[in-house]
């Protein structure tokens, strides 16, 4: 089941990395760094968890985690689709940066990451991942991991072709890799990144946890199933957190919990997730715990999943690479100063590329919609209807009044991102794109996640 990425490390780079034990700013343990724990979830709305007001009690052991360190309760991801926005966790780029602009393109060769500084100073890297774009062949991110370990273990979409883990399946083969880890003689701290497939559709009902969510019937309506769906991953990531704090002190590892995007459950006609970036879509739950160093608070500043990899440096006390677009809350993590607000530029693409035919303009063709927000309000340019809209967060939070004629004039910030978004996107269109065998192309049919010819719109 184990998959070594391409990534080789030589034995000089490692001990010379085994040596920054003492590099300042990481809170030392028995004389060793902490190791680092990024937990992603598919498809995770916020208020659709109890840790963020929702009544239904779906996340007790997240809401635990997440309440013993600094919890963000304005977090968004850059693009809401998984491998784009997964990609941008990891490097700090934007998707017109890092080439991961939709589904089934691959991340550039030789970009720098947060797995792979951290390899380079020590640490043993690895991934555990269950969505099927994340997968090697079509992402190109296992090159970032010295163990890349890909789950497709189960058939969740009731026996379709595709076949992804459930989040059991997931956390055994996580706990299967700190044991070997953990067990061994290997002096390096470590940075394992799990991603969980739940609560993605088709929204599998878990009759087990129905009672105490208070649903009631076999067969529940799909919102209510995609509340199971986030009770069973919660409980899988529990058990863990029970193996890495059962073997590893509090204060010798950092964890981060975040998603990759939302999901849209029938608020602007839409289910499914990639095509628009209305808060549902966008919103995140996003936290940092270090027991000893991160304070327990709530901010409530905006944070972004670009944030991720400079503010983990940040903790470790090692430089943050200038191409990375996200800023480190390392000191509001300590209850300091907070980073000033920033504009950031939000962005929607088609579905996945699936073909050959498409590989000349994939990228730039692709893009949908651009957004950013400033001062609480949300501003969204469809680029192929050339439609406007604009939005007052703070007083219509769903989204349900534009304060602007769709035809106005966008911004000049939101006419910069544009630009910079399409010169970004052209310039990689010259980079070859990768043909999808004929399974995986049915396997994103089934996720959604493919681009539809007009008239069938996928889900």
């Amino acid at each position: 089941m184990f998959k070594s990425a391409r990534l080789a490390i030589s034995s000089a780079v490692l001990a010379a990395g085994i040596a920054v034990s003492g590099v300042a700013g990481v809170a030392l343990a028995a004389d060793r760094p902490p190791s680092v724990l990024v937990i992603t979830v598919d498809t995770l709305r916020t208020d659709r968890m109890s840790g963020y007001g929702y009544e239904r009690s779906t996340s007790p052991r997240i809401d635990d985690l997440m309440s013993r360190g600094t919890k963000f309760s304005d977090a968004r991801t850059i693009e809401p689709l998984t491998n784009p926005a997964l990609s941008s966790m990891l490097t700090g780029l934007l998707p017109h940066e890092h080439a991961a602009s939709r589904n089934g393109l691959r991340i550039k060769e030789g970009l720098d990451s947060l797995p792979k500084i951290l390899a380079r100073n020590g640490w043993r890297t690895a991934a555990v991942v269950a969505n099927w774009t994340l997968k090697e062949n079509i992402s190109g991110l296992g090159e970032h991991f010295e163990d890349y370990v890909e789950v497709f273990t189960r058939r969740r979409w009731f026996g379709i072709v595709n076949s992804e883990a459930t989040a059991e399946d997931v956390t055994d083969e996580a706990v299967e890799w700190l044991g070997r880890h953990l067990d061994g003689r290997e002096p390096r701290p470590f940075l394992l990144w799990v991603h969980y497939v739940e609560p993605h559709a088709p929204y599998v009902f878990h009759e087990e946890f129905a009672q105490r969510l208070g649903i009631e019937g076999h067969d529940p309506p799909r919102s209510d199933r995609y509340d199971t769906e986030i009770a069973e991953v919660d409980q899988q990531i529990g058990r863990l957190l029970d193996r890495v704090e059962g073997r590893i002190e509090g204060d010798r590892v950092i964890i981060v919990f975040t998603a990759d995007h939302g999901e849209s459950l029938g608020e602007h006609g839409e289910w499914g997730h990639g095509r628009d970036l209305y808060e549902p879509g966008l919103r995140i739950p996003m936290s940092f715990t270090w027991q000893g160093t991160v304070e327990q608070q709530v901010v409530e500043s905006p944070a972004h999943i670009i944030d991720i990899p400079s503010t983990v440096l940040g903790l470790l006390g090692l430089p943050v690479p200038p191409s990375f677009r996200g800023v480190s809350w390392t000191a509001a993590l300590r209850g300091r100063d907070r980073p000033a607000e920033r504009p950031v530029c939000y962005q929607a693409h088609r579905g996945a590329v699936h073909g050959a035919s498409e590989s000349d303009r994939a990228r730039s063709k692709g893009l949908l919609e651009v957004g950013i927000i400033t001062g609480g309000r949300k501003e969204i340019l469809n680029v192929n209807k050339n439609v406007r809209q604009l939005f007052d967060l703070a007083h219509d939070p769903r989204e349900l009044h534009t304060l602007v004629a769709p035809s106005s004039t966008p911004s000049p910030e939101l006419i910069r991102c544009v630009g910079e978004i399409s010169e970004g996107l052209g310039s990689l269109d010259r980079l070859t794109t990768k043909k999808l065998d004929a399974e995986t192309v049915e396997q994103l049919r089934t996720l959604g996640d493919l681009e539809e010819p007009p008239g069938r719109r996928s889900s």
